[in-house]
């Protein structure tokens, strides 16, 4: 099988080392990695071209999201006739033989068009961040599968679920020939969710390969858990997703666990700390709603005064 990996970096600085150095431990050849720089400033781009020759560079002039990033990259790999695209964050290192080991999952099941490893955090390795994700339709749409928990034997073992994470995944090409390429529009977050269940509804199965596993230093790039950047655009981007897969059950979720709490949420943040984050919650609910979709320049460190 032909793989190809796409590394999206925005100032990533020395990730980026340890995720390709990751990457060649894994068999991938440099001229099978494709690192796509989003309009990075802080000479990560340079660093790699330097340290890394052989490495296909694509660079975008300014930062334009996971989504149109990667697919820069995904239309690199498949015009090099790759027949599976390892999508990974440039925060993301695998544990030996992670990459071979969902290689063989593709070839073993016909049926499966994504598949992703048991992601650890990188500064706690005992605990899980993600071992697959389940679209619950609930706060904020979906929720990853043992997310804090220790690792353990359920978290080691495969199984079919509604997405995993775009961390860590591994596409097969003719998942991109049925439903094309990732929704850049979504900037960040929810578009591997997105993605996920439009290969479902397609026919394809998409599944956590447990018994592999990769370490994640989760939200390097948008600062963390609450960050307000990252409420923003998760909230503006819920909106969208219902518009597109949702029935009336997403609707009636969305209403009942975002919408009716946040006021709450708010004078709750004002006690707790949270009340940046709870606003720019409460700001992307509102953006959503009006149809507005993410935007680089607007989600800029200092763009906003939440954030």
């Amino acid at each position: 099988m032909k793989v190809f990996a796409v590394v999206v970096n925005w100032n990533g600085g020395d990730h980026n080392r340890l995720c390709l150095e990751s990457l060649r431990a894994e068999g991938l050849e440099a001229g099978r990695i494709v690192f796509v720089d989003n309009g990075s400033t802080d000479g990560s781009r340079e660093d790699v071209a330097a340290r890394f020759p052989g490495v296909v560079l694509r660079a975008n002039r300014t930062n334009e999201g996971f989504g149109h990033g990667a697919n820069r990259g995904i239309e690199a790999a498949l015009a090099a006739g790759a027949d599976a695209v390892l999508l990974v964050n440039n925060d993301v290192t695998f544990a030996p033989g992670t990459v071979a080991a969902l290689c063989a999952r593709l070839v073993a099941r016909p049926e499966l068009g994504i598949v992703g490893p048991r992601v650890l955090y990188a500064r706690q390795p005992d605990r899980v961040w993600a071992a697959g994700g389940t679209l619950t339709h609930r706060q904020n749409l979906s929720t990853l599968r043992g997310h804090g928990a220790p690792d353990g034997p359920e978290f080691r073992r495969r199984l079919d679920v509604d997405y995993v994470a775009g961390c860590a995944m591994l596409v097969r090409a003719e998942v991109f020939a049925a439903i094309g390429l990732f929704d850049g529009a979504y900037f960040a977050y929810h578009e591997d969710l997105d993605f996920c269940i439009s290969a479902k509804r397609a026919g394809f199965a998409v599944e956590c390969d447990g018994e592999s596993s990769a370490w994640h230093d989760a939200h390097a790039s948008t600062g963390g858990g609450y960050s307000p950047r990252r409420k923003y655009m998760m909230a503006v981007n819920t909106l969208w997703f219902l518009r597109r897969h949702s029935s009336a059950r997403g609707w009636f979720g969305f209403v009942v666990f975002d919408l009716v709490p946040l006021p709450a949420l708010v004078l709750v943040g004002f006690f707790n700390g949270r009340w940046r984050g709870a606003l720019a919650k409460a700001l992307g609910t509102w953006h959503g709603l009006l149809g507005r979709r993410v935007e680089g320049a607007a989600i800029e460190s200092g763009a906003h005064r939440l954030w």
